[in-house]
C-alpha cells in the first residue's frame, strides 16, 4: 500500500504565530500543495531518514563574525553611533577622498 492510499485516521494539531502560517501557506501554494500536504511530506520523509531530514546543529561561526554580529546588535539598538549615507556613491565618494 503507497502512502497516498493509507487511510488517515488520527490529528495532529500545533499553534503558530498567524502571520508564519499564512507565509508557509503561499509558500506551499506556489508549489502545489497544501500545509497539511508539505507537514506530511516532512514527516514522511522523517521516517525515511530515521530522524529529522536535515542537519540541526548551532551554526559554528569563527570569532570575526561573532564580534560582527555582536557590532551589528549595538548599532541596530543605538548604543553605537553610526554615519549614515544616501547613496552608496556617497559612502565610496567619501572612502575615495580618505
Amino acid at each position: 500500500m503507497s502512502a497516498t492510499t493509507v487511510k488517515k485516521d488520527t490529528n495532529f494539531n500545533m499553534r503558530m504565530n498567524k502571520q508564519k502560517k499564512a507565509s508557509l501557506e503561499k509558500l506551499y501554494e506556489g508549489l502545489g500543495m497544501t500545509l497539511a500536504e508539505a507537514v506530511n511530506i516532512f514527516f514522511e520523509k522523517s521516517l525515511i531518514e530515521g530522524g529529522i531530514p536535515f542537519d540541526v546543529r548551532m551554526p559554528n561561526y569563527n570569532r570575526e563574525t561573532i564580534e560582527a554580529f555582536k557590532e551589528a546588535k549595538e548599532i541596530m539598538s543605538g548604543k553605537v553611533k553610526t554615519k549614515s549615507y544616501g547613496s552608496a556613491k556617497e559612502l565610496f565618494d567619501e572612502l575615495d577622498s580618505e
